[in-house]
């Protein structure tokens, strides 16, 4: 049993594809980040897992942004993640609230899950649907199906105990090899989809990824490729934060430092502090911020 893998299967005699997703330390380092109350935890795991399992539907390089917006408690979530399954995340609520409701129909009213996909090269593309399903996992399914016209089935679990919090996610898809399903193809995947419903909490969080293709699709070909590691990584850096500082101007940005002593910026998805003083501000502005000092 391995968690913070992505595994990626095959049905040989049918027209689908599979993935499983299985996180542990990656998720707990985004719930590390911030005192996110349970409910928001556990939105934020199922997120993950649904992010990396899209990650991996992708042909080139770049990244999958998954995000909620919603007008009820929680108003905003977004996962991130790219080709080579690096995660990161973050959630907004009100923080006003003492108690937020479990159902997600509640937490996210009147919401929107927007997925965002920007390859490293070529045009970003953008899709959304209505959240007005139960779950999150039918809104994907049904994004999906909207956007793309391919069944999908999605399970999105999250486990929480004293010592780790977990998250695991599977996904089916019929494979977009042509612009129109078979007869054959859709009782394949109606199937399959049927079988993999079946999968019960302690099997996806106990087994390894052997016994759990073995458990649910024992009568089927299936060929399994090498596990994808899943890791959290934020892309923040100082020399980021130093290159935002750009777009304000220098007087601006000195009046700050002589009225707080410095400036200081927050990444909103692994809360770094960077700060910045008067000399950063005069190389940053002058163009020589982060150069060597005889290269300054």
């Amino acid at each position: 049993m391995a968690f913070d893998q992505l595994h990626r299967y095959l049905f040989n005699q049918g027209n689908v594809r599979g993935e499983l997703v299985r996180l542990q330390s990656s998720y707990q380092a985004i719930l590390d980040s911030y005192p996110y109350p349970s409910v928001i935890q556990k939105l934020l795991g199922e997120l993950m897992a649904a992010t990396s399992l899209l990650t991996a539907t992708l042909k080139f390089k770049g990244d999958i942004a998954i995000q909620i917006q919603g007008k009820g408690p929680l108003s905003y979530a977004v996962i991130n993640g790219t080709d080579k399954q690096q995660m990161r995340g973050v959630a907004r609520w009100d923080e006003e609230l003492t108690e937020l409701p479990e159902a997600f129909s509640e937490l996210v009213q009147k919401g929107v899950l927007v997925i965002t996909i920007t390859p490293e090269k070529g045009e970003r593309y953008q899709g959304m649907v209505a959240l007005d399903k139960p779950t999150l996992a039918e809104c994907i399914e049904g994004y999906f199906e909207q956007s793309e016209q391919l069944a999908t089935k999605v399970i999105l679990r999250t486990q929480f105990s004293d010592d780790a919090a977990k998250a695991c996610g599977m996904f089916l898809q019929v494979l977009p090899t042509s612009s129109q399903t078979t007869e054959k193809t859709d009782t394949d995947f109606d199937h399959l989809s049927t079988l993999t419903d079946t999968i019960k909490d302690e099997e996806l969080f106990l087994l390894s990824a052997n016994d759990i293709l073995h458990r649910l699709y024992h009568q089927e070909e299936v060929e399994l490729f090498e596990p994808t590691s899943v890791i959290f990584k934020c892309s923040c850096s100082k020399d980021r934060s130093a290159q935002a500082l750009t777009s304000v101007s220098k007087d601006e940005l000195l009046d700050i430092v002589a009225k707080d002593g410095d400036i200081k910026m927050n990444c909103q998805y692994c809360h770094a502090e960077y700060s910045f003083d008067s000399i950063d501000v005069e190389s940053i502005h002058a163009g020589t911020y982060g150069l060597p000092a005889g290269q300054a």
